[in-house]
Order: structure tokens, then sequence, then C-alpha cells
């Protein structure tokens, strides 16, 4: 399994993030994890559409754009012109979440869904023929730093099972407390690609750092 790694931008130097985005990017991280929070949906607030176009040419990397916002349709196109190459929304953030992921594939953007980790998994059974991304979340969104919650692993488990049942190329992500210490076990549960923020941006050496969960 081709492992991909999304630094997550939360844990970076917003003094210099585009400095930050690059440095991940060289250092062989192919996706940049950026969590837009709205301070309604989670409680927290981070940064919206400008602050990914600002950045958006420092790194070639893949922007994977979670959002973590109520009624994410409303600002689905401001997100796709600051340059998301994929957008992920929560399950439990729409009314209609579906239209929402179709919406997005209809304007030439990879498209994802994401659970909360008391959400059951089988929500995700209709999202399989339209999605290009699953993400898992192995923390309560909204904050950054957080442990992992072992009982996750049955939601990672039980999407590698509906993605394995869909016959589609459909990515497997998880997003929260993934150190190198738990990173097999999330990867042996069927993840391939892997948020890490700080693990990653306040790693002594991040270089060393994205090399060491790309397994370089």
């Amino acid at each position: 399994m081709n492992i991909k790694l999304s630094p997550s931008v939360l844990a970076a130097d917003f003094s210099r993030l585009g400095e930050a985005a690059a440095d991940v990017y060289d250092a062989g991280a192919e996706y940049l994890h950026l969590d837009v929070m709205d301070g309604d949906f989670v409680p927290n607030i981070s940064f919206g559409a400008p602050v990914i176009k600002a950045i958006r040419g420092c790194s070639e990397a893949v922007f994977d754009v979670h959002l973590m916002i109520r009624d994410p349709i409303r600002y689905i196109d401001d997100f796709i012109d600051a340059g998301a190459d994929i957008i992920t929304v929560h399950y439990e953030s729409c009314f209609n979440p579906l239209f929402v992921v179709k919406y997005i594939k209809q304007k030439g953007v990879k498209s994802g869904i994401t659970i909360k980790p008391d959400t059951k998994p089988d929500v995700l059974a209709k999202f399989t023929d339209f999605v290009d991304q699953i993400l898992i979340m192995t923390v309560e969104p909204g904050f950054g730093g957080q442990s992992f919650i072992p009982s996750t692993l049955d939601n990672i488990r039980a999407a590698r099972r509906l993605i394995e049942a869909s016959g589609r190329d459909i990515d497997l992500e998880v997003d929260g407390g993934i150190t190198l210490s738990n990173l097999k076990t999330v990867t042996d549960a069927g993840a391939n690609v892997i948020v890490a923020g700080s693990a990653v941006f306040k790693a002594p050496d991040i270089a060393e750092a994205v090399w060491a969960f790309k397994g370089i």
C-alpha cells in the first residue's frame, strides 16, 4: 500500500506558513492538510480561503482541504478558487452531504467525506460511488495536538471494508493524534493517507520527521 503523508498546518508556525508548506513538500510529503474551522461546527477558529490562496504558490503539494464548518456548500467555490485539490466535508455538518460531495465533483475537484469518532461508519456506504477520499477522525475535531482515540480503529477497518466492497480506488485518510508510535497500527487497519501535525511540524527536524513517516 502506498502511504501518503498530509502534514497538518495547524501545527505549523503561522508566521512562516508559506515556508512551512514548502518545507514539507520538499521533504517528500505529497499532501498538505488544511483544517478550516468556523467556531460553530467545532469550538475553534482557524483560517479560511484567503490564507489557502496566499500559500498556494508556495508549494506544489496536493492541497487537502478539510472543512470543519457548518453548511459548507456556501463556500465550496471559494476554496476551489483558492487552490484546493481535495475538499472533504463532514457528514455531520451538512443537511444533505451527498449533494455537497456531488457538487464538489461537478466542479472538477476531488471530494471527500469524513465522520467524527462517534458517528457510525455505516453511514459512509452511500458515498463510496462518488468520493475520492474517506477521512476517519481519530480525535474529536476542533483542536490539534490531541491524543489518538483507540476505538476509532474499528471505524478505520469498517471504512476499508466499504472501500474494498465498492471496487473503487478511494483513499482512506486518518486525522488526529497520529505519531510514529501508532502509525503501523492505523496503516494495518487500512489507512493509506496519514495526517500528522505536531509530529511533523514540531519535530526538531521537519525533513527527518517526514522521512520517518514515509519510511525513507
